[in-house]
């Protein structure tokens, strides 16, 4: 727990942002989670409404022992851009459920769940890690629906991943490209599995309730979960691997990054070696890694250091030279996620232990004059602050259907003893908006306001 002074600086910062959410958010919940959540990732889409659409989450309940850990399936309800009043969004109790946010499903895991990862070809199925060697892959529509008490038994695993010879608890990420699977662990590999032959796909009912999407499932067998041997076992690191990531046009080549300092790009074409191996991309362990979906020759690093870095790769080489392009100086304290913007090639995000979600834009790097966020101090490229946690953001994800709309978690044992905070987000659009545009609007709100004053 955080000392007195420590904490009412936390509250008077959160109090501050607060009277700020009207001006600041197109949109935002607020979701009180009773167990914190260590992963949250968008699933798939289930409906589209006037207001408001329908989509899956998934979240975890790390939970001290008393009742099971549990992996989540939620359904949320996003209300569409310039729908909801100013006056409603900021008007939310801190201690109470959001009602756009119902659980939907819930399985029970074996162990907890550190991080989930789903399938980009079927977004139903995903893959979790938890203090095991083992990755867990899970249908979650065909998963019975459990009751989480004590003592029941763990929901069985629709496959188990093997191949790690310690545990690997954070690393993972799956393929954009093909229904491949990638980690890395304490015993300093990364493991490459392909589920390809695992997955069948049926014909779907279209009168069914199931997501796009959900026709395809895990082969079902008998007894105990099939095991899957890995397609690649990758050496290089000398230290734990904190997370990997696959390169978003090829399943062949992925990066990697550790507890050694290390940046890896590895390339499974050409051997089980690295092919590009950077000794010292931060001055400190390596939490984070993604690599660019628009432009393969950037990749992000977050690390215990409190920097984000960007590489182009096409600036290292074998011998381990490699300089960043940036480094993006904004947070107070170890960054633990960072990802791309889906939507926008230069924009991204990155969340720390300071409880912060910090949105970036490495084009306004060195532009005199940069939109957003106008402290004199800013650091170069940031024009977003989300300060709506008041512990460790420890995962946030884009929304790939809802353009700007993000999930993020928070881990409250320091500042509430416990629990955690769900929030579902989106920015202003004036924030983002060519400034042209922006102004051009406000001029002719402007106008609309003028005449209406003259008329009463």
């Amino acid at each position: 727990m955080r000392g007195k002074n420590q904490q009412s600086a936390v509250d008077e910062k959160y109090a501050q942002w607060k009277t700020l959410v009207p001006v600041l958010y197109d949109w935002l919940a607020n979701h009180n989670l009773v167990w914190p959540s260590l992963s949250c990732r968008w699933g798939p889409q289930l409906e589209q409404a006037t207001y408001k659409n329908r989509q899956r989450l998934y979240l975890s309940e790390q939970t001290d022992g008393s009742v099971p850990n549990t992996l989540v399936i939620a359904n949320c309800e996003i209300v569409k851009p310039r729908v909801a009043a100013a006056e409603h969004i900021s008007q939310f109790n801190e201690e109470a459920r959001s009602p756009f946010v119902k659980k939907y499903k819930t399985i029970i895991h074996p162990g907890e769940v550190n991080r989930i990862r789903e399938l980009p070809q079927h977004n139903h199925i995903v893959a979790t890690h938890t203090d095991s060697p083992d990755v867990l892959i899970w249908d979650v529509e065909s998963q019975p629906n459990r009751h989480a008490v004590l003592g029941a038994t763990p929901s069985r695993p629709d496959l188990v991943l093997t191949g790690h010879k310690e545990n690997a608890e954070f690393a993972l990420a799956t393929c954009p490209k093909e229904p491949y699977v990638l980690s890395g662990g304490k015993d300093t590999t990364v493991v490459l599995w392909s589920i390809q032959d695992h997955i069948t796909t049926t014909a779907s009912d279209p009168s069914s309730n199931k997501p796009q999407g959900s026709a395809a499932t895990i082969v079902k067998q008998n007894g105990e979960s099939p095991s899957v041997g890995p397609r690649g076992i990758f050496q290089g690191h000398e230290d734990t691997v904190e997370d990997v990531q696959f390169c978003p046009k090829s399943s062949q080549e992925f990066c990697s990054v550790g507890d050694d300092s290390c940046l890896i790009l590895w390339d499974a074409r050409t051997g089980s070696d690295p092919a590009i191996k950077v000794e010292k991309a931060h001055n400190a362990d390596l939490h984070c890694v993604d690599w660019n979906p628009f432009d393969e020759n950037y990749i992000l690093t977050g690390s215990a250091d409190s920097t984000v870095r960007m590489f182009d790769r096409r600036n290292l080489t074998s011998d381990g030279v490699g300089s960043p392009v940036h480094k993006f100086e904004g947070h107070k304290a170890a960054v633990l996620c960072v990802q791309w913007s889906p939507d926008n090639p230069t924009v991204f995000g990155s969340s720390a232990e300071d409880g912060v979600l910090n949105i970036w834009d490495y084009e306004k790097v060195g532009k005199k004059k940069e939109r957003g966020v106008r402290t004199p101090n800013a650091p170069p490229g940031l024009f977003f602050q989300h300060a709506g946690h008041r512990d460790k953001v420890v995962d946030f994800h884009w929304n790939t259907y809802d353009s700007w709309t993000i999930v993020s978690v928070s881990d409250d044992c320091d500042s509430s003893g416990g629990g955690g905070t769900l929030q579902i987000w989106r920015m202003s659009d004036l924030i983002y908006r060519p400034e042209e545009e922006v102004l051009a609007e406000l001029e002719e709100f402007k106008s609309h306001v003028v005449t209406c004053a003259s008329k009463s």
